[in-house]
């Protein structure tokens, strides 16, 4: 019980599924097993659906909490964004939470930073995961975490990538392309948009009659998920 407490708070009621449904998904059939013995019923969540930025948010905090990235742990949650439900998600798992405007740091993109670098600098963060940060970081700041900092972006680099490419529109541009397969890569992060060295890529087929959500779903579910935590 105690390995998969996460499922049992759900099952009993304590969370949501769709606080969850990272954790549902990537355990579901291995705890299948434990439901028959103790006569638990699965719950269903083919159902669900929430944002792909929330649910990779969620399998992040996943792997922390249930000690599946073993070089690690996650020791703060940074927002540019006031309200955002990954503040939300890391107070519950117990993980410090902020959040750095670009208003509240005197309007500029130097201040921003400045106030991102002093908050990381305060926590001794060693490595930023950008997941769902979209705030375009410049060449002072990324030289300051150099080689630190990772985020994982839905294509196979160096296609449909750098300025402009990101959430749907990576896809929309691969599907109007017409390409036949495309994927995602964790990349170490530079002042050039998508531009720093590739450490991980994965390959997903393109459907005949995928949408650019559909694609999208699937290009998290086959790739990003699977690479990011590695």
């Amino acid at each position: 019980k105690r390995k998969y407490q996460d499922i049992y708070d759900a099952i009993n009621g304590r969370y949501t599924y769709e606080e969850v449904v990272p954790a549902l998904k990537s355990a579901i059939e291995s705890l299948s097993g434990i439901a028959n013995i103790v006569n638990i019923e699965i719950p269903d969540i083919s159902g669900i659906d929430v944002p792909p930025e929330l649910v990779q948010q969620a399998y992040i905090l996943h792997f922390n909490i249930n000690g599946q990235i073993p070089d690690g742990e996650i020791a703060l949650v940074v927002s540019n964004k006031t309200g955002a439900y990954a503040l939300e998600r890391a107070a519950k798992a117990g993980i410090p939470a902020a959040t750095v405007t670009k208003k509240a740091s005197g309007g500029t993109q130097e201040g921003f930073e400045q106030a991102l670098l002093a908050i990381l600098k305060e926590n001794s963060i060693d490595l930023i995961i950008l997941a769902g940060f979209l705030a375009i970081l410049s060449a002072d700041f990324t030289r300051a975490y150099n080689d630190r900092i990772i985020n994982v972006h839905p294509s196979l680099i160096p296609s449909f990538c750098g300025k402009g490419f990101y959430g749907l529109k990576v896809h929309e541009a691969a599907l109007e392309y017409g390409v036949k397969v495309t994927g995602a890569t964790v990349h170490l992060v530079n002042e050039i948009p998508d531009g720093g060295r590739i450490l991980l890529q994965k390959a997903v087929d393109i459907l005949p009659d995928d949408t650019a959500e559909t694609l999208q779903k699937r290009v998290m579910e086959q790739a990003e998920w699977k690479l990011l935590p590695k």
